[in-house]
């Protein structure tokens, strides 16, 4: 098949694009380099199946071949990223998504959005599954993000239900692993490259927050599961195991090594308390859980910036 994945040069995506090309498939890897990175697809572009397309999916895109099935994955994930320029994370989630979809039914192609947890806010629910509609903040510094990804969903509705689009939905929970940014400010690159550096551990709250971390293997693997079942609803994907900010602290401080102490600061407005997937869904659906456990994670992850700091 020939897929396109829109922000297949980020974190996420650079290990999609791999999955897929492993997979015997076509890949047209779409970014503008904002938070992604030529460096993440710098092997993948040694295979004659891959082609790379600099390109902000805000503007209208046109491709002389046939596309059987889009990731759209373009948009900064990480507080410190989308904030930077909001109306910018706004258009990717309005004109951006209506782009893409547009091309979806053009070629009609079975398309994937990358959604994600925040579309629940500061959740009053625990865990969080799929039919709760969130707490959200529609004015706040982070809303550019939440509402963004939500406005997202209505438009993959809308295009489903008006002209048929073949939508899937993936609501992503905190996923890391290597090819994270050093400087995209979320709490496990923060940790790791503050402890390899002997730096204190900074965090918000007075670390009972939870959070819960899906290594980035398992998270690409549940995508591509996504995509070809045949469930059409919003799906959560992230790991369910839980885990307080000072027991994840606690973890990266042992592995490394580190000579860091644990600092406590303001917490963030509309940072949430709790987040944790209810995956029900993704395993009867999808047959799909992680597998990867947080201390395997971890491991992985700070080799990988070892060679970085």
């Amino acid at each position: 098949m020939n897929i396109l994945v829109t922000g297949g040069a980020g974190f996420i995506g650079s290990h999609l694009c791999e999955f897929l090309l492993n997979k015997g498939e076509k890949v047209i890897c779409v970014d503008n380099f904002f938070t992604g990175s030529k460096e993440n697809v710098k092997e993948l572009i040694k295979n004659d199946k891959f082609t790379l397309l600099p390109h902000d999916i805000i503007n209208s895109l046109y491709l002389n071949k046939h596309v059987d099935q889009v990731y759209n994955l373009a948009c900064p994930a990480s507080p410190i990223h989308y904030q930077h320029n909001g109306i910018r994370t706004i258009k990717a989630n309005t004109l951006g998504v209506t782009n893409m979809l547009g091309l979806a039914k053009l070629h009609q192609a079975r398309i994937l959005q990358a959604s994600t947890s925040e579309v629940y806010g500061d959740p009053l629910e625990h865990p969080q599954e799929e039919h709760y509609w969130g707490h959200v903040n529609c004015f706040g510094p982070r809303s550019c993000y939440d509402e963004g990804k939500r406005a997202a969903e209505a438009f993959f509705f809308q295009y489903q239900q008006q002209h048929d689009v073949d939508i899937r939905i993936a609501r992503i929970f905190n996923t890391y692993g290597p090819k994270m940014a050093i400087n995209d400010g979320r709490v496990v690159s923060n940790f790791i490259i503050q402890a390899l550096k002997d730096k204190d551990i900074t965090i918000y709250g007075d670390g009972t927050r939870t959070r819960s971390f899906c290594y980035v293997d398992d998270l690409v693997l549940g995508l591509y599961r996504l995509m070809e079942c045949s469930y059409r609803k919003p799906l959560n994907l992230g790991n369910p195991g839980e885990f307080t900010m000072k027991e994840l602290a606690e973890k990266v401080i042992e592995k490394t090594g580190s000579k860091s102490k644990i600092t406590y600061h303001k917490i963030p407005q509309d940072d949430p308390q709790k987040r944790q997937p209810d995956i029900l869904k993704a395993r009867l659906w999808c047959l799909w859980q992680p597998k990867v456990s947080l201390d395997e994670g971890l491991d992985k992850t700070i080799e990988y910036f070892k060679g970085k700091v």
